[in-house]
């Protein structure tokens, strides 16, 4: 096989590479005077099995391109398999119309991919997980569960620990994750008075004493988190930690943590973390590369990626 990564998540592809014990391949991302992104591999790559590590964060559309561009450049070169991992997902949120005349850009970027050469594309807790429906090609969803798992019985004690969902939404995979641990779990039932705001409304579930850890997906601007933790102080819990497996932070999210009811937040490093967040006294950062390189590992060989989760 071959690993490759762009400029989105470089420190995570060089821990992907240290687990598979294979080196990443060398790649030239230029930019011309006007923006615009040049890419030379400058190996070859004809019939070659290809894993290209690229996450969609922030600046997604400039991440985006840079993952297009080298695929297609992977294409033209021959390569036997081209599989793209998207530890992170961009434009998972859009993943249904939400009113009249606007796009379902989830979609649109699972067309792109595909048109640009991927015959595969693998992730972790893609946002809804009827996105791997929109893939005309084969989709692996990963679970950062299993990760997340093993560290909350390292610093927890597991019979005092509650999981807590921060929406109706996220039900399910809060579900998962406590049924791992033998633990119950909480809602937190919130309203959006308007985009980019929540406010908590009730409390679903007995807190009152235990050790609450929230876990979701995804954490943006962080303010539906820190509401929720406010909440959960509020009805009695002894403490409020939160795993979150996508550090979105954008804006004041990284403040507004830091001066949160929370704990500790633990975000995964399937987004690069920036030096703010990694500085934060209460952030915490756990690596995914052992599971996205045995998942790499296990498709190269044409073993079962589901096992990973039994």
């Amino acid at each position: 096989m071959k690993l490759m990564c762009g400029n989105a998540n470089k420190p995570l592809a060089r821990l992907i590479a240290d687990y598979l014990d294979a080196p990443l391949s060398d790649v030239e991302i230029e930019r011309f005077a006007d923006g615009e992104l040049f890419v030379r591999i400058d190996e070859n790559m004809r019939g070659e099995d290809v894993y290209i590590i690229q996450p969609t964060s922030s600046p997604a559309n400039d991440h985006l391109m840079e993952l297009l561009i080298c695929m297609d450049a992977l294409a033209r070169a021959s390569a036997r398999r081209i599989t793209a991992v998207i530890p992170y997902f961009g434009y998972a949120r859009q993943d249904r119309k939400t009113g009249g005349r606007t796009p379902i850009t989830a979609r649109l970027v699972a067309n792109l991919l595909a048109e640009a050469g991927a015959n595969r594309v693998l992730t972790i807790d893609l946002h809804a997980g009827q996105i791997q429906g929109f893939f005309d090609i084969p989709a692996d969803n990963l679970f950062a569960s299993p990760v997340i798992d093993q560290d909350i019985r390292r610093h927890y004690d597991v019979g005092d620990v509650l999981i807590v969902s921060p929406d109706v939404g996220g039900v399910v995979r809060a579900r998962s994750l406590a049924d791992r641990l033998g633990a119950d779990i909480a809602i937190v039932d919130k309203r959006r008075p308007r985009a980019g705001a929540s406010e908590v409304m009730n409390i679903i579930g007995e807190v009152e004493g235990c050790s609450c850890i929230i876990f979701d997906d995804i954490i943006d601007s962080g303010g539906t988190l820190c509401n929720a933790a406010a909440a959960l102080k509020e009805q009695g819990a002894k403490n409020v930690s939160a795993y979150i497996t996508h550090g979105v932070l954008s804006g004041e999210a990284v403040e507004r943590v830091s001066n949160s009811m929370l704990r500790e937040l633990v975000v995964t490093d399937s987004i690069d973390v920036t030096d703010r967040a990694g500085a934060a006294p209460n952030i915490r950062v756990l690596s995914v590369a052992p599971l996205l390189g045995e998942a790499i590992r296990r498709i190269a060989n044409d073993e079962s990626v589901s096992k990973l989760f039994d």
